[in-house]
């Protein structure tokens, strides 16, 4: 299934909508998708929209909005990830395009005591998220904040289900193990790993410190090691 996105619909159907510059080149000069053909449609609130090509526009595409199926694809969990940016950004990135592919809800980028980077580009970071989430026929498009420093995002609310991931000595209880159901928050720490203060804060908060296996992870790898243990552990 080939997925557009569009700006929120709110009007009820049918509706003429248009395609946005990038999404009628795509549709038009590269698909060749012709007036009076179906295409999906989607605003990332869950609508799936069956819509038609009116006219053939490579900059604004018009498209009357036929039917829509509401919650489609809708999980009944939220998988909410605060993730350190990785000094490469290009790592992270790799993170954000995955993560929505598996099945993320929200991402906040985390900055730590040991963090290598503390500034990102969230426009940059928004585009492949969409295109991730076309990709993956995702009408529920992840949510990225804003980069928060780690003290003032532990007192936030978050769900009740909250962990945090550490390597030490001695593991804690596998993620795997200490998830049941329902929504939850994983903190993943930077390449230095969270810093002593910063774990006795998170559990502080009633963080679960939890391990993600034996192995030593990079910070884009547990994140989706995390991402997929959630994912895997509510499938029926």
């Amino acid at each position: 299934m080939q997925l557009y996105f569009i700006n929120p619909v709110l009007i009820p159907v049918p509706c003429p909508v248009t395609l946005g510059t990038e999404e009628s080149f795509h549709c038009i000069k590269v698909l060749r998708m012709r007036a009076g053909d179906k295409i999906n449609l989607t605003d990332g609130s869950g609508k799936l929209f069956e819509g038609q090509i009116l006219a053939e526009n490579t900059k604004s595409c018009p498209v009357m909005v036929l039917r829509v199926t509401p919650d489609y694809g809708k999980r009944p969990f939220k998988v909410h990830l605060a993730v350190a940016p990785t000094k490469n950004i290009a790592r992270f990135e790799w993170f954000l395009e995955k993560a929505t592919e598996i099945g993320v809800d929200e991402i906040t980028p985390l900055i730590c005591e040991h963090s290598e980077r503390v500034q990102i580009r969230i426009d940059r970071l928004q585009k492949i998220i969409l295109s991730a989430a076309k990709q993956s026929v995702k009408t529920y498009l992840p949510v990225l904040h804003e980069p928060v420093k780690f003290e003032d995002f532990i007192c936030t609310n978050v769900p009740a289900s909250r962990f945090v991931a550490f390597v030490e000595e001695h593991q804690p209880q596998h993620l795997k193990n200490a998830y049941k159901t329902g929504d939850c928050t994983v903190l993943i720490g930077p390449e230095g790993d969270f810093s002593k203060k910063e774990m006795q804060a998170a559990i502080k908060f009633q963080f679960e410190p939890v391990s993600l296996g034996p192995s030593r992870l990079r910070t884009e790898t547990a994140a989706i090691v995390a991402c997929h243990i959630i994912n895997i552990a509510n499938e029926v």
